[in-house]
């Protein structure tokens, strides 16, 4: 059994270098990420506290001990002849090489971990320095985003600051990004076709890097690598590189996916600090995040180098200046009374206190952080030291992911949903002018108000509206208000952040949000609560608005249109709806007429929907006898033409030979021409059908036998006509 000899932690640079060891000391213990000290045999001389939580190991269980004992024993043979190899040329190994590496906890989990490495002088002879990173959430997201890639190719091809393209089995560029473009000087007619290998330098080609690279990534499924690259011009930049096989079904190698990033500001800055004999202040400066110190007034005393990248400032911009340079305005008043609090009772503040915070760079845009409080105590006083990580990437990842999973199950939903007919369908002198007027204001961004009875099909005219618009290949957003909970609809429209409400377990992109770039369709607005109506003005007035429990203010680009049943003008006069919006609402007005104003129609309407259901049941219906389409065309309908369609689907499943059997019996058939709509025995007519359908269904409103379906009617709508036609339970029961 291994017994560690007795130690103690080691000493780090020495202490008489003043306020630099303090910062170095503060900066060790309190890092975000476990630091460990070996010696050149490879046993732990001194760790760090977050090393101690990370591992489950306390110091004492660690110190004296080989390194080995923190990694999977996979790895455990071969790691000593790695060490060996390092110290016969210590350098410094920054994180991001991509190399597949794993950690080992006392309880013998695993997790995935990156590890930038450093030599560091001590008293005791060389050691050393490994500053370890859990990247398992990374790992989660990176595979996420994976599984998503066709659904961010539209997003691919707009950004600007990654090259993003994808290869051929041989490695032929198949596809350029404009990042791409930007980084590598080629545009996309230039390159595709090309082998990707003209971008590495003659010292790589000999070497066989480019075919290299492939034959790992399709071993591995996935590399990463950093070095030269060429641009167009000739000019060489530093990258990093990921490239991933993709396959098919079988398993097979069909091309890969390329990510470049221009990392050559990074690698010239590491290539300087490389050469600087200050190792204390190497780790300074090339901590992953951005570290701020600053004394009781909150003026900075110093920034490393990763300030930059983050807030945008150079240091001699930072250096003697207020921290409050770094805070979005709309905190600068209240920070100083934070930082007396804390200078009263000083003490180390972890990351992941799940506070939202916020900074805000020298270009005024603001980026979501964590940050890590510590005091220092240095030879000129005492300083408060700020870890600033920025969570932008991480926020950005799961904000677009959340996106991709909500645009495709809306996407899923609407696909699934029986829209009736793929277009309109009817050639009445009423029909062409509501048609006539789609197509008129579809060229425009105005709002739209389609008015017309329940089944008039006022989804259709929108969706063809958005169709010939010049928003067709964006979203179109649909949220009925009649068929979602009052106290849920809010939260539908513009979304919520996590814990806005009980129940509000992460947050949600709503349906305006969604519609961003393209149209939100607002079903049944007659029905939108009155305390939602002014944020929907705010919206369409301002083109902005903020989600259920947030504060963060975000702009949208929509085109509305909205449809109703009800009279919106009665409803403003009782004070029912706000008459700011309904005027808002009421630019483009377009009413589509009901069916008993378009007889001539449903001749056309009804040969659609028998050979429609005829194909879906697998039919052979060739015949609508004389009598049934005299009948069907003198019948008021008065649920339109989803009540007509219902009528034939069951017409259709009652047909056993080649003529349409109807079941005539359900309608009031007349010889004359149907009343008009402001005839009282219009009313009359439909309050009695109503009644016999109502009979026939045993009194069942809601369910697929109730009456709403063999009407052609919502369950909602169906409740507000016997409202409406004071039809009682008694009256049909």
């Amino acid at each position: 059994m291994y017994r560690p000899p007795k130690t103690t932690e080691a000493s780090l640079p020495n202490p008489e270098m003043g306020d630099s060891y303090a910062i170095f000391e503060t900066l060790f213990e309190s890092s975000p990420d476990p630091i460990l000290l070996t010696d050149r045999e490879g046993r732990i001389t001194r760790l760090n506290a977050q090393a101690e939580q990370v591992f489950g190991y306390g110091r004492s269980e660690l110190i004296g001990n080989p390194l080995e004992i923190l990694l999977p024993e996979r790895f455990r043979a071969v790691h000593p002849s790695h060490r060996e190899t390092y110290l016969a040329q210590p350098r410094k190994r920054p994180m991001g090489l991509g190399l597949p590496l794993f950690a080992r906890r006392k309880d013998g989990s695993e997790f995935p971990v990156d590890i930038m490495l450093s030599s560091v002088e001590t008293p005791d002879g060389l050691a050393v320095l490994s500053v370890v990173r859990d990247i398992s959430e990374r790992r989660r997201i990176e595979e996420a985003l994976r599984e998503h890639e066709e659904q961010f190719r539209s997003v691919v091809q707009g950004v600007k600051d990654y090259a993003i393209f994808l290869l051929d089995r041989e490695g032929r560029i198949a596809s350029w990004n404009v990042g791409a473009e930007n980084i590598k000087g080629y545009k996309a007619q230039e390159i595709i076709g090309q082998h990707f290998s003209c971008f590495y330098t003659p010292e790589d080609l000999k070497k066989g890097k480019a075919q290299e690279v492939l034959r790992l990534a399709s071993e591995a499924g996935r590399f990463e690598d950093e070095g030269w690259r060429l641009r167009k011009d000739g000019t060489t930049f530093w990258a990093h590189i990921t490239i991933t096989a993709l396959r098919n079904p079988a398993g097979e190698v069909v091309g890969f996916s390329k990510i470049t990033r221009d990392f050559s500001e990074r690698e010239q800055a590491e290539q300087a600090l490389k050469r600087s004999e200050e190792h204390l202040r190497a780790l300074f400066e090339f901590s992953p995040d951005a570290i701020v110190t600053s004394d009781s007034s909150g003026t900075i005393t110093e920034v490393n180098s990763q300030i930059e990248k983050v807030f945008g400032y150079k240091r001699e911009e930072l250096v003697g200046q207020s921290v409050e340079m770094l805070i979005p305005e709309r905190f600068r008043r209240s920070h100083p009374a934070h930082r007396r609090e804390y200078n009263a009772h000083p003490e180390k503040r972890p990351m992941g206190a799940g506070l939202e915070l916020y900074g805000r760079r020298k270009d005024g845009t603001e980026f979501p952080l964590d940050i890590m409080l510590g005091p220092v105590e240095t030879g000129t006083g005492k300083v408060v030291m700020s870890i600033v990580r920025d969570l932008s990437e991480k926020k950005e990842q799961e904000e677009a992911l959340r996106r991709v999973e909500l645009e495709k199950r809306y996407l899923e939903e609407e696909l699934s949903l029986e829209h009736g007919f793929e277009d309109i369908i009817g050639e009445s002198i009423g029909l062409k002018r509501v048609l006539k007027q789609a197509e008129t204001v579809a060229e425009t961004d105005v709002t739209v108000l389609i008015l017309g009875e329940t089944g008039t099909g006022k989804d259709l005219v929108a969706r063809a509206i958005h169709r010939l618009s010049a928003r067709r290949e964006r979203t179109m957003a649909k949220l009925n208000c009649a068929a979602i909970p009052t106290g849920l609809l809010e939260s539908e429209l513009f979304g919520h952040e996590k814990g806005a409400f009980t129940g509000a377990i992460a947050q949600k992109v709503g349906r305006l949000e969604l519609a961003n770039k393209g149209t939100l369709f607002l079903d049944e607005v007659g029905d939108l609560p009155t305390e939602v109506q002014p944020k929907l003005l705010r919206a369409l007035q301002e083109k902005e608005f903020e989600r259920l429990g947030g504060t963060r203010t975000i702009p949208v680009d929509f085109r509305l249109i909205a449809a109703t049943n009800r009279d919106l003008g009665k409803m403003v006069a009782d004070r029912e709806f706000r008459s700011d919006l309904y005027y808002r609402l009421r630019v483009f007005p377009i009413s589509i007429p009901p069916l008993r104003e378009r007889h001539e129609d449903i001749p056309l309407l009804v040969r659609y929907f028998v050979d429609k259901h005829s194909r879906a049941l697998n039919k052979k219906i060739e015949v609508i006898p004389s009598d049934v389409m005299r009948a069907l065309t003198k019948w008021s309908w008065p649920g339109n033409i989803r009540e007509l369609e219902n009528f034939i689907e069951r017409a259709v499943i009652l047909s056993k030979g080649p003529a349409l059997r109807a079941p005539l019996s359900e309608l009031e058939t007349v010889e004359a021409e149907p009343p008009s709509p402001s005839d009282p025995t219009l009313k009359t007519a439909e309050r009695d059908h109503i009644i016999r359908v109502l009979r026939e269904a045993n009194g069942m409103i809601g369910g697929p036998d109730g009456a709403a379906a063999r009407l052609g009617l919502k369950r909602t709508t169906l409740n507000s006509k016997l409202r409406k036609l004071a039809i009682k339970r008694e009256d049909y029961i």
